[in-house]
């Protein structure tokens, strides 16, 4: 299923690129060349962002109605699923993600949020009239214009989906910037884009380095963007977009608690967990990465928790038996051996792990691993890791654990694990995150996903990522006037 692009898609059509640089794609599990694309450079955004303002100023695309837009999704939903099996091979080979995760949390998640789309946008009430005190007043919907969609490696097409499906279903029309680590899903993605003959300028897919995605950010002619990334990525965007009063959506990183109370089932607990921290490699913001035990279960835990990660099969992602593959790049291999450094350096020790698998000689592999002796003032347990790697705190009192919990930066996911789910339930309003879980891990389609704090700004998923690329006008009329609201 892999192949090379040599072109662009702008304007509803496959493009020359304007320079002649290209972008290799490389296993992370052989190391080797596996395919090529071209590197946008600024001049391919002006004739990309040009299109998409043509589609939104002069096209049919915003003016058409929400149920009618649906239908090119439908269309293209359908496209999706029938090569759902050929994305999720793509993506294992461009990025290392588990052949079983990218069937599950890459590409039928990604067609899941584009069906909630569809249907929302048939329902969705873009107009209604309201009893004002002067007046009926008609309060409208309307598309926020061209929206910059900047998207990450780890999960290229889930993250994109989160953008252009609400995008499209508002009206907007859309730049999409693949990330240089994951070209090819973006570029397979237009291919299905053209066949379910969207108009020409709604979605443009040019890959691009981080400088070219800046141009794209500061562009005049980008009305919104849609960044999801690191915080640090994050900030930069966030006060270049603030420079030009120009709305953003940012979904950052996480550092996410999970807290296990002393009445959970050790075994179900574990069971639930280890997916919750492993998923995707480690390489998931969303991953709970602090696991948060008390005193009197600290050790079991550690040990339990130890044993789960030593019998994790390590290796090929795209053996269906593997649970973790390579991370992405030998840069983030880098990065994450250096907190398994600082981590020894700080004092915390490692249980499982700590290096590279001894059976994979090549191919960027860290193992599983597991520190203990871990408090909540570590490097380790503060910062983004983005790989294989926990941390096991331990706490006190539950209120105590709360309290490790919301001492973050961050604030996008967490988990509690108990016996009473009542209980849980009042530990998950303490705790300041964007979404939570009790007894498992969950993303929830219908409803909000972004971050407090340092995890982001706005929220994707759920009518609010609707509403996030639509801008509220209000229509005062006259006393006693009749209007009929358009959908």
């Amino acid at each position: 299923m892999v192949k090379s692009f040599d072109r662009l898609f702008i304007g509803g059509q496959w493009v020359e690129p304007v320079g002649s640089k290209y972008i290799p794609v490389i296993s992370p599990h052989t190391e080797e060349v596996i395919a090529h694309v071209p590197a946008g450079e600024k001049g391919d955004m002006d004739r990309a962002v040009e299109a998409a303002r043509a589609a939104f100023d002069h096209g049919d695309w915003p003016r058409m109605s929400a149920s009618v837009r649906a239908e090119y999704l439908e269309r293209l939903s359908r496209l999706l699923q029938e090569h759902q099996e050929d994305f999720a091979q793509l993506i294992t080979a461009e990025m290392g993600s588990p052949i079983s995760f990218s069937r599950l949390g890459q590409t039928f998640a990604s067609n899941m949020v584009l069906q909630y789309y569809v249907e929302l946008a048939k329902t969705f009430a873009f107009e209604e009239v309201r009893e004002g005190m002067m007046g009926p007043v008609l309060v409208r919907r309307e598309p926020v214009g061209v929206a910059a969609c900047i998207v990450p490696w780890n999960v290229p097409l889930f993250t994109t989906m989160l953008k252009l499906a609400p995008a499209l279903s508002a009206g907007a029309t859309v730049v999409l910037k693949p990330a240089p680590e994951t070209p090819l899903d973006g570029l397979f993605l237009a291919e299905l884009i053209e066949r379910a003959e969207f108009p020409p300028g709604v979605v443009n897919v040019v890959p691009a380095d981080r400088d070219v995605g800046e141009y794209l950010v500061c562009h005049a002619g980008v009305d919104k963007v849609a960044f999801t990334g690191s915080t640090a990525a994050g900030r930069r965007i966030a006060a270049l977009c603030g420079e030009r009063l120009k709305r953003c959506t940012l979904e950052l990183g996480g550092k996410s608690a999970a807290i296990i109370l002393d009445d959970a089932p050790l075994e179900q607990t574990i069971a639930g967990l280890v997916p919750a921290v492993l998923m995707n490699n480690g390489q998931a913001c969303v991953a709970q990465t602090r696991v948060l035990a008390s005193k009197r279960r600290y050790d079991e835990v550690v040990q339990a928790l130890a044993q789960a990660f030593e019998s994790v099969p390590v290796g090929d992602p795209s053996d269906p038996s593997t649970v973790v593959g390579p991370l992405v790049s030998a840069r983030q291999r880098d990065r994450v051996e250096g907190y398994l450094r600082i981590g020894r350096e700080e004092g915390a020790q490692v249980v499982c792990g700590g290096g590279r698998p001894q059976h994979l000689p090549r191919g960027w592999y860290v193992e599983p691993t597991v520190f203990a002796r871990v408090n909540n003032q570590m490097r380790i347990a503060r910062e983004e890791i983005f790989g294989p790697v926990v941390a096991v705190i331990p706490y006190e009192t539950e209120e105590e654990a709360v309290r490790i919990a919301n001492d973050s930066d961050y604030g996008l996911s967490g988990t509690v694990w108990t016996n009473d789910v009542e209980h849980g339930i009042e530990i998950a309003r303490q705790v300041r995150t964007g979404t939570y879980t009790v007894n498992g891990f969950a993303l929830e389609f219908r409803a909000p996903f972004g971050g407090f704090k340092a995890s982001g700004i706005g929220r994707e998923l759920g009518p609010e990522g609707l509403l996030a690329y639509l801008e509220a006008k209000s229509i005062s009329l006259p006393m006693g006037t009749q209007v009929e609201p358009k959908s």
